[in-house]
């Protein structure tokens, strides 16, 4: 190979890499969409094909007409920012008590041996057991709701602040006090750094949760939200908006973790984790 080949070669590389990395970047955003978008076509096909009726569960393009009419009335507009305002309400109560909880519970045997098999007790019990009883405290307005829902956050970010300050590396700690760090350095210097990643994973299970409880909430006597909407569909038979408010929790979800997540992300640049290899370059 001569040295005009080698430049040629060299010149072109770097033209096509931007190409390529482009192509990487888009097979990389459509392929969450690949399975969800291939069972919509299918479903689809077999409603127009007449091999699947679609009363019950109607097809995509019936779902999307409802989701379209509902936005642009407004309601969907309306009734998705009730559910994300309770939700982001009832998640930094939750979230904010099962955070201190964890870590009190876990820096002090004592109480973690009084309060945590009550805590494990009531982590079983169903979201639905408990809409009558918060119903009798705080009425059918917000404040139950909002309530119902940080039950349903706290618990997940109590268990991983617990399990994550409890299985930090012993050896870590005691590197600390050999360097004379008192409580509060000891804290922010090796227990933080060793304890964020879990929990940051934590919040994003109770976040999880938060959506699943707002339904439960919503159905106590609500007259808003995407459990309103869904609620209203099964009492006038429309299935597309039952679906319709279903998919709209969906992407409200997927949205709000993944804000979650790449708010957490620079909290996180430090570590050299497995994940990391397997990004292509």
């Amino acid at each position: 190979m001569d040295g005009g080949s080698i430049a040629l070669d060299a010149a072109a590389a770097p033209a096509g890499m931007p190409r390529a990395r482009r192509r990487r970047g888009f097979a990389r955003a459509a392929l969450p969409w690949l399975v969800p978008a291939t069972l919509a076509l299918g479903w689809e096909i077999a409603v127009r094909s007449g091999a699947a009726e679609g009363r019950l569960l109607p097809p995509p393009s019936q779902v999307f007409d409802t989701l379209y009419a509902l936005a642009a009335s407004g309601e969907l507009a309306h009734h998705a920012g009730a559910s994300l305002a309770r939700v982001g309400s009832g998640f930094a109560l939750g979230a904010i008590a099962g955070s201190l909880l964890g870590a009190l519970c876990a820096a002090a045997p004592l109480l973690r041996r009084a309060l945590d098999p009550s805590l494990q007790a009531l982590r079983a019990i169903p979201s639905i057991a408990w809409v009558p009883l918060f119903i009798l405290w705080f009425g059918i307005f917000e404040g139950s709701k909002v309530a119902l829902i940080a039950l349903g956050v706290f618990f997940p970010v109590y268990l991983g602040v617990l399990g994550a300050v409890l299985a930090v590396d012993r050896r870590l700690v005691e590197v600390g006090r050999v360097f004379r760090l008192g409580r509060a350095a000891l804290a922010r210097r090796i227990l933080l750094p060793a304890v964020l990643p879990a929990w940051l994973l934590a919040l994003r299970a109770g976040l999880g949760l938060g959506w699943m409880f707002v339904v439960a909430a919503e159905l106590m006597g609500a007259s808003e939200g995407l459990g309103y909407l869904l609620l209203d569909g099964q009492q006038t038979g429309r299935a597309a908006q039952i679906v319709a408010a279903i998919v709209a929790f969906g992407l409200l979800g997927r949205a709000t973790d993944l804000a979650l997540a790449a708010a957490g992300a620079p909290l996180l640049r430090w570590q050299d984790d497995y994940a990391r290899t397997q990004e292509a370059p």
